[in-house]
């Protein structure tokens, strides 16, 4: 069951939930429908940019559209594994003696690997008698598929065929283009070039795939401690902007009668302060959540391909997914954008003495590394300068940003 659950994983669209239909893949790495990527590029041309549903990595869209979009063959052919492993006798058709709808005579009993079609037993009586396929290997269908489960195994090796020349198997790696080419393509358009064998380069490249998803498995732990702390900052933001309002209400209740209105502006200004913080701190956490999206992602898709992939669909993807893993791994802009925000205190400082400046009264509310309201202790003829000062500045420099008297 556990098997079975990953190979559902593995051929579901994220879009439409349901079983691929024609799946293709995004420079991103993510996989689905083409009718489904389709509709979700109905206001685009080719040329335009258009973003992963899931990650919202753009991209550039191919001179034909979505058409143009690389086939998944890993997950092609995984949903052929899928499907003649659960096709059942009572509802199969022979494919080979024209079996459309399933007949008495004509209920396919076996499926072929190579020929990728569904046979009757007098299919396969005939299929076994003639040379040209008396090798080719038969897999039970029906009620007695679990005995022959071992041969499902071969079946994605079998299906890795060249698309340029039909029937001829991708045996070779050339090292010059990162492709993998047949005997044929080799000959043709390759010979100049080096290469290797693909069951030997797709065990450098399942090592690297390794080494990639371990690293991103580790850049997720560093991204969860890097959103932990800014969900602590956060909590200590509020609880320090709350304090500080206590503190300014206080004060401000003691002189009603000369800081009603001076009052109102330290809160507004303390609120909008608090706004801005919190903006800066919900962007920075949806950034971080959708780059461990993207990296949780990547790790599930290219584990799936390095364990469960052929040499041929491992030697197609490691390039990009290598290239991914490299791009995932780059946290210095969240890490930058992590210490620009840097660490700010709120405090507000009570003054013992009325003075006829408002602003120098009640105090002064800071907003740095640093934000503070700094009472007064002195009433003045000024009602700002005896309530106090609000302003805004760096705490590493000590320059004011912004004041408001």
């Amino acid at each position: 069951m556990a098997a079975a659950k990953q190979v559902d994983d593995i051929t579901a669209c994220l879009i439409c939930t349901e079983v691929y239909t024609d799946p293709r893949v995004l420079p991103c790495g993510h996989t689905f429908c083409l009718k489904c990527i389709a509709a979700w590029s109905t206001d685009k041309q080719p040329g335009d940019e258009l973003s992963c549903p899931l990650c919202r990595k753009e991209f550039t869209l191919p001179s034909n559209g979505v058409e143009d979009l690389p086939k998944n063959f890993f997950a092609v052919n995984f949903l052929q594994m899928k499907e003649s492993s659960n096709v059942e006798t009572t509802t199969s058709g022979c494919e080979a003696c024209g079996g459309g709808e399933a007949t008495e005579r004509k209920v396919a009993t076996v499926y072929c690997v190579e020929c990728q079609q569904k046979l009757c037993q007098a299919c396969e009586g005939y299929h076994k008698r003639v040379k040209a396929t008396a090798s080719h290997q038969l897999l039970k269908l029906g009620a007695d598929s679990n005995t022959d489960r071992p041969a499902l195994s071969n079946l994605l090796s079998f299906s890795n065929y060249c698309n340029k020349h039909n029937g001829d198997q991708l045996r070779i790696f050339c090292l010059d283009c990162k492709v993998a080419i047949c005997t044929m393509c080799y000959i043709e358009s390759h010979n100049s070039h080096k290469w290797s064998d693909i069951g030997r380069v797709a065990e450098d490249f399942r090592d690297q795939m390794a080494s990639d998803v371990d690293s991103v498995v580790d850049g997720v732990k560093k991204g969860r401690d890097v959103l932990h702390s800014l969900e602590k900052a956060k909590n200590e933001f509020i609880e320090q902007v709350a304090k500080a309002g206590v503190e300014i209400s206080e004060k401000a209740e003691q002189l009603m009668q000369m800081i009603d209105v001076h009052k109102e502006k330290l809160m507004n200004e303390l609120s909008a302060m608090k706004e801005k913080r919190m903006k800066e701190m919900e962007s920075l956490r949806e950034e971080i959540e959708t780059q461990l999206l993207s990296m949780e992602s990547y790790a599930k898709y290219a584990d799936g391909v390095r364990q469960k992939g052929t040499a041929c669909d491992i030697a197609r993807a490691a390039g990009d997914l290598h290239n991914r893993a490299d791009e995932l791994l780059k946290f210095d802009v969240i890490e930058r954008a992590m210490d620009d925000l840097g660490n700010v205190d709120v405090t507000f400082t009570s003054s013992d003495v009325i003075v006829d400046d408002v602003n120098r009264t009640l105090g002064q509310l800071k907003f740095s590394t640093d934000v503070t309201l700094t009472s007064s202790n002195f009433v003045i003829g000024d009602q700002n300068e005896t309530l106090g000062q609000l302003h805004l500045s760096d705490a590493k420099t000590g320059k004011v940003i912004s004041a408001l008297s």
